[in-house]
C-alpha cells in the first residue's frame, strides 16, 4: 500500500515543501499507521538532506500524511531513536 507524505522543511535560510507517495508494509500500517508513516517520512527526509546538501540550519517544520494527519512530533521521535 502507498501513503502520501508532505514535508515542510527549512535549510540554508529557505523553507520548502516536498511531497510524494511511498510504499509501506500493509500489516505494519494496520498495526500502527502513524508510526509506520513517521518511519517512511524519516527515511525520505534523510534522502532529502543528502540530495540537497542540507545546511546546519536544517529543520523539519511539519510532516503530514494522507492529506491531513500531522505526524511531525512522531518523526522527531524517530530521529531521537
Amino acid at each position: 500500500m502507498n501513503i502520501n507524505i508532505k514535508v515542510y522543511l527549512h535549510s540554508k535560510g529557505t523553507k520548502f515543501l516536498q511531497s510524494g507517495s511511498f510504499p509501506v508494509v500493509n500489516s505494519e500500517f494496520k498495526k500502527d499507521p502513524d508510526w509506520t508513516a513517521a518511519i517512511a517520512a524519516y527515511e525520505w527526509i534523510q534522502q532529502i538532506k543528502i540530495k540537497f546538501a542540507a545546511g546546519d540550519d536544517f529543520r523539519i517544520d511539519e510532516v503530514i500524511y494522507n492529506e491531513d494527519i500531522d505526524i511531525t512530533e512522531l518523526v522527531k521521535k524517530v530521529i531521537q531513536k
